[in-house]
């Protein structure tokens, strides 16, 4: 608590014949001088630390400064108007050379944990998916710091077989509660971002290729405001135009993102269309909290909340396709689409970079993405460190286009033992086998592929088909249909099982036989071309 001296001979000289006018003058300083020493410590921003909590709405915006920034980007607050601000770099122990930076803010140790532990898994993502990873640099800034939010935008580069690409994120970091938040966040549900992706398609127009923009949480993960309120998406180099291609982003009016914004997005907005003077965290969060604002819009999860397969009356069978993304793939979304049908695609590693458009579709339409290895050898035939990468490899690559992390996975051919089980228990993968399989890649017939799986589609079969054969997709066609009217729900795998213990292998979603009668239980899947 601070107290003031104040000198007499600073006041005004009262005559003595005025001795009320005295008194009270002398109490307004005296009452002025008790609210100084007895305000509550608290959050410093650029509002308490100029005393404009005590001014008109209009005389506020006057006296804060105004706030920072270039045409078309971000705003950018001045390093040393945050108290005690210092920058740190990340140790990274890995092969590509790394040049990684971070703010440091004293009393938020939540946002500097996740910053790190971040930054460290995008490097070790930039390595696994491209095996000609070189170096990744990182810089940052801040957007944002008032209000008890800080916004912390990091742009990278990363230098690999393709060359430089550029990548931006940007953070929004919740002083009280001790919760970082990505930027998806700033919008009030799926269908808000799902609106804001419409209006950035129309802003890129002819710049960019739409066709590889939707509502997913990898593509819209570096947005903030300019100084002039409206809103800046920053999109990664080669996400909607080719890598070589200046910084991509759109920049949108508040007036039209106003009313698909988060509370949080209100708060980011406010907070980063004003400069700041002066900025500090006086104490520490209290951690133990849950996260008040649950799962980030652009998250889609591969189960449908109105489907339940535990119900003995619903008849719920899986369909799935290996081995795309192929050219054909979007067709066969659309009949699913059309039908409102979900799949599981375990997908493999060069497809997947041939066509990310396509991935980010089928996750974006709530499909199943699941990981079918880098180049679809058989796990059994080569060591575990050969297998650890090859689906490292295609982990990566669909964590960087989707945001999603894959937690099922399929064996090339069906071959597993002991070894492989151990590799994806290790990295957290279930293994997915058939109880239906089309052999669609021996037989290459529309109508004869559409017999099997529609015979074999009793409740709890996984059906194994390749999207990457023009004979499945027409297959499809009739399938999906057949099964619609059928009254038969077609479901992701996970929606099927449930939960999936990594290593473990599953054939289908029927319930285990009860003891006594394991030998009517089925022997297991015979190897095929999955």
């Amino acid at each position: 608590m601070e107290f003031f001296l104040v000198n007499k001979r600073s006041l005004p000289n009262m005559a003595p014949d005025r001795p009320l006018i005295t008194a009270a003058l002398a109490f307004a300083v005296l009452l002025g001088l008790l609210l100084m020493a007895t305000r509550p410590p608290g959050l410093l921003t650029a509002d308490s630390a100029q005393s404009t909590d005590e001014l008109s709405g209009s005389e506020q915006e006057e006296a804060l400064p105004p706030a920072e920034g270039g045409p078309g980007g971000q705003t950018v607050v001045d390093p040393g108007a945050v108290a005690g601000l210092q920058e740190e770099k990340l140790s990274y122990d890995g092969p590509v050379d790394t040049s990684v930076t971070y703010p440091v803010l004293p009393n938020a140790d939540p946002l500097t944990e996740y910053l790190e532990r971040e930054l460290s898994a995008e490097v070790a993502a930039f390595e696994d998916a491209d095996h000609g990873a070189d170096s990744y640099e990182a810089d940052w800034n801040l957007t944002a710091a008032r209000q008890g939010l800080v916004g912390v935008r990091i742009a990278a580069t990363e230098s690999g077989s393709g060359g430089e690409r550029e990548r931006f994120s940007t953070y929004w970091y919740d002083t009280e509660q001790g919760q970082v938040y990505g930027s998806t966040h700033l919008f009030d549900d799926q269908e808000a971002l799902t609106a804001l992706d419409t209006l950035a398609r129309e802003e890129v127009g002819e710049d960019a290729d739409t066709s590889g923009m939707y509502p997913i949480s990898a593509l819209y993960d570096s947005i903030g405001f300019g100084p002039d309120g409206d809103l800046v998406v920053e999109f990664d180099a080669g996400q909607v135009a080719p890598a070589a291609q200046d910084r991509m982003h759109a920049v949108l009016d508040h007036s039209e993102i106003e009313p698909l914004l988060s509370d949080l997005g209100t708060r980011a907005h406010e907070a980063a269309t004003v400069g700041v003077d002066t900025f500090e965290i006086a104490e520490a969060p209290d951690t133990a909290g849950d996260d008040p604002l649950g799962t980030a819009p652009g998250t889609i999860s591969p189960d449908d909340d109105s489907v339940d397969c535990t119900d003995t009356e619903t008849t719920c069978v899986a369909l799935t396709f290996d081995d795309g993304p192929g050219g054909g793939t979007p067709q066969l979304l659309d009949t699913l689409d059309e039908h409102d049908a979900r799949a599981t695609f375990f997908v493999t590693g060069h497809p997947v970079q041939e066509h990310p458009e396509t991935l980010r579709r089928a996750y974006a339409e709530g499909h199943e993405i699941a990981n079918h290895t880098l180049n679809h050898p058989d796990l059994t035939s080569i060591g575990a460190g050969d297998a650890t990468m090859d689906l490292s490899s295609t982990q990566a690559l669909v964590l960087r286009e989707t945001g999603y992390e894959m937690d099922l996975m399929r064996p090339p051919y069906g071959a597993t033992d002991g070894g492989v089980a151990t590799v994806t228990q290790d990295m957290g993968l279930a293994q997915i086998l058939w109880s239906v399989d089309t052999n669609d890649w021996r037989h290459r017939d529309a109508d004869k592929v559409a017999d099997t799986a529609l015979d074999g589609a009793d409740d709890g079969a996984i059906i194994l088909m390749h999207d990457i054969h023009s004979t499945t997709i027409t297959a499809a066609e009739e399938i999906v249909r057949e099964l619609e009217s059928s009254g038969v729900e077609m479901v992701t795998v996970t929606q099927l099982l449930g939960s999936t213990e990594p290593g473990e292998s599953y054939m289908d979603g029927v319930p285990d036989p009860e003891e006594g009668d394991e030998e009517n239980a089925d022997e297991g899947a015979d190897a095929s071309d999955g």
